[in-house]
């Protein structure tokens, strides 16, 4: 008899400031509907100059320590794609700040915005072989390009944490997988740079090829038909993507693309990306908590995850939603943590953004701005310096 693995708790933490997407196009000249309608992005999540992935994933993940303890803990996965260091794992900083056993294995993975599903994965396969241990998994990412660039809209932040383990109290994952990978320069970030490179017309049609590939792989995997699942979490560089990648889908699938269909399909997926911006790894799960927060009750119902990661891989498959779930959202939490964010003016977001650390290996300190549990200290010796407060 097979066992229920899936995702047993769920949280997110986002960054300070919030810069709306109205002083962007009042400092461009941009059309608001460009942004509102276009792209479907209405604010961006600005880290302070004492964030970073650690402060965010330690924050998101915290809540699910107070809640579940650490006891079954055994491993740490943490996703990223702006990581702060070519050879220590930020969850190793997670860790510390947590005060999690020493008996650990932590580990980061990297694949674009993928890297979160690959996580989550991983996790199950360790728990499958280990029932009783649980897997704190963590996607954490701030999205950052070059200013007055195309992709300057599209910026955000974020960190999700996921507990997986046997029994879920959420969603079971499902054992089938559809995988795709293709060789392709859409995204990209050399070793050299602060800030990504891109080529929005070719991620775009790399992404609607993934979910050609995944979907093809699905079914012949045994998957579920298009038509059973209550919604799609798919990954949002922006949340017309999650809306252009569903259209190609059922276009794909040979059914007529309804307009409400598609809405209803992944219009409640988009909440929390909306605000947000772009989060990376953890876009797909901001998706998820987003529905499960605003669904009419989705018990025993399948819902699809397309999650991308350019370069490219990607991969689609089904988690169900499990009877009780309500009792263990944090939607309240959830709601909060976007509505304290601080508005930070243009001038503002653009001093945060060209901040840089110096390489020197002296002693740096980094302003007192974050009102979170932890925040970036600053550099010593080459080192980074974590506070919790």
């Amino acid at each position: 008899m097979s066992i229920s693995i899936g995702i047993h708790d769920l949280s997110f933490a986002t960054a300070e400031f919030v810069l709306p997407h109205t002083a962007l196009a009042a400092h461009n000249g941009t059309a608001i509907g460009k942004y509102h309608v276009g792209i479907g992005q209405e604010s961006m999540s600005v880290p302070a100059a004492d964030e970073d992935i650690v402060t965010m994933g330690a924050a998101a993940a915290a809540p699910i320590i107070a809640r579940h303890g650490t006891d079954l803990i055994r491993t740490v996965v943490l996703a990223t794609e702006s990581s702060i260091d070519q050879a220590k794992s930020a969850g190793v900083y997670v860790h510390s700040l947590l005060g999690l056993p020493s008996a650990t294995r932590v580990v980061e993975l990297k694949q674009a915005c993928y890297g979160a599903t690959a996580a989550l994965q991983f996790a199950i396969g360790l728990v499958r072989r280990d029932p009783a241990q649980q897997v704190l998994v963590i996607a954490s990412d701030v999205s950052k390009y070059e200013l007055d660039s195309p992709g300057e809209a599209t910026q955000g932040a974020a960190s999700v944490a996921m507990l997986v383990g046997v029994d879920p109290a959420l969603v079971r994952i499902g054992d089938t997988s559809g995988l795709f990978t293709a060789d392709v320069m859409d995204f990209w970030r050399p070793n050299y740079r602060d800030a990504a490179l891109v080529d929005g017309q070719e991620s775009i049609n790399a992404y609607l090829q993934a979910v050609e590939g995944v979907w093809k792989d699905y079914t012949e995997q045994g998957g579920y038909p298009l038509g059973e699942f209550a919604a799609f979490c798919y990954h949002q560089p922006f949340t017309k993507m999650a809306y252009k990648a569903h259209r190609h889908l059922v276009d794909y699938c040979g059914h007529d693309a309804d307009k409400d269909d598609i809405a209803r399909a992944v219009g409640q997926t988009t909440a929390y990306n909306t605000v947000i911006g772009n989060s990376y790894t953890a876009s797909v799960y901001l998706g998820l908590a987003a529905l499960l927060d605003q669904a009419d009750d989705l018990t025993g119902r399948p819902i699809g995850f397309l999650s991308y990661g350019s370069g490219s891989v990607a991969e689609f498959f089904a988690g169900t939603v499990v009877a009780g779930y309500r009792d263990h959202l944090r939607t309240k939490a959830n709601l909060e943590e976007i509505a304290r964010r601080r508005p930070v003016d243009y001038a503002g977001y653009r001093d945060l953004h060209e901040r840089s650390l110096p390489a020197d290996g002296g002693d740096h300190s980094t302003p007192s701005q974050t009102s979170g549990p932890f925040r970036f200290a600053g550099l010593s010796g080459h080192k980074r310096i974590y506070e919790k407060r």
